[in-house]
């Protein structure tokens, strides 16, 4: 299984110790439970967020994403450490006021010069493994706790040295903010909002992958903040899957992922296109209200 299918095309085993856990909880409700009184979650009332992943990665993938909120149609974005264009797409974003959330990287090489040999070395291995196996998401792997800690850590403190401060808003690259090895040790700090998984309704995947979400989702809701719904903006056709995605915003908090420098989202987001879609519901100005 490619790393980017994760969340989309599970395989029939996993993690079924979390079972008794979360067995109750829907990642298609508008309020997820918590257990902790003190973890705020989003406002009841509709929002569209559209995010666009990847700041940073590189200077062609921060200027059309900077194109996109110029735009007005990309809310915010999640910013990765480490990367060619992570000095400059922080100086950007902070000059311009950009909300920018962390895109922990756990599965493509950093690119900037600014790693030390320990960190390019433990990243390796958990690449590798996430890479490799077909459940290195789902299953907890002791032999790289201290791996997925010091590389989890690392990205969070060069995070805080950008942008001037802690993150308030977490997510994964390929997604892999939600394997075990980072869910079980509990390496995301509480009280952050962290994005969920992709939501799907009855029908549109397996019992098992349903299930699947609804554990580690009801594992994130205990300690962050969660939207109601998270989908791709991808594929765009056809139109009644953007227009029924877009209308949950009406009522629900909804995030969208982008990617703009995929050529076809570019044209949609800034060619007027998607203003087509969302009618009276407005894109949101950044990801959230601060709490």
């Amino acid at each position: 299984m490619a790393a980017n299918d994760l969340g989309r095309s599970l395989p029939g085993t996993g993690l079924h110790s979390l079972a008794a856990q979360s067995a109750t909880l829907n990642p298609m409700t508008v309020h997820p439970a918590v257990e902790n009184s003190q973890v705020a979650q989003l406002p009841a009332t509709g929002r569209l967020i559209l995010n666009a992943d990847d700041w940073g990665r590189d200077k062609n993938t921060s200027q059309k994403i900077l194109d996109c909120i110029r735009a007005k149609t990309v809310s915010s974005v999640s910013a990765m450490v480490f990367m060619d264009d992570s000095e400059g797409g922080a100086q950007v974003a902070l000059a311009e006021g950009i909300d920018a959330g962390l895109h922990l990287n756990l599965t493509t090489a950093f690119s900037s010069a600014n790693c030390t040999p320990a960190l390019l070395r433990h990243h390796e291995k958990i690449a590798r493994y996430l890479s490799n196996h077909v459940v290195g998401t789902m299953v907890f792997n002791p032999a790289l706790i201290r791996s997925f800690d010091y590389v989890v850590t690392a990205q969070l403190d060069e995070y805080r040295r950008l942008y001037g401060q802690a993150p308030e808003r977490i997510d994964g690259h390929h997604h892999m903010h939600l394997c075990a090895n980072v869910l079980l040790a509990r390496l995301l700090p509480a009280g952050t909002r962290v994005r969920r998984n992709f939501s799907f309704a009855a029908g549109e995947k397996s019992a098992f992958n349903r299930a699947y979400r609804r554990v580690v989702d009801g594992m994130l809701a205990r300690r962050h903040c969660l939207t109601d719904y998270f989908f791709s903006l991808p594929p765009l056709e056809p139109a009644a899957r953007l227009q029924r995605i877009f209308s949950f915003a009406e009522r629900s908090v909804v995030e969208v992922e982008t990617h703009p420098p995929n050529a076809d989202e570019y044209r949609f987001l800034t060619g007027g296109e998607i203003l087509r879609y969302t009618g009276e519901i407005p894109i949101a100005e950044g990801y959230a209200p601060r709490p």
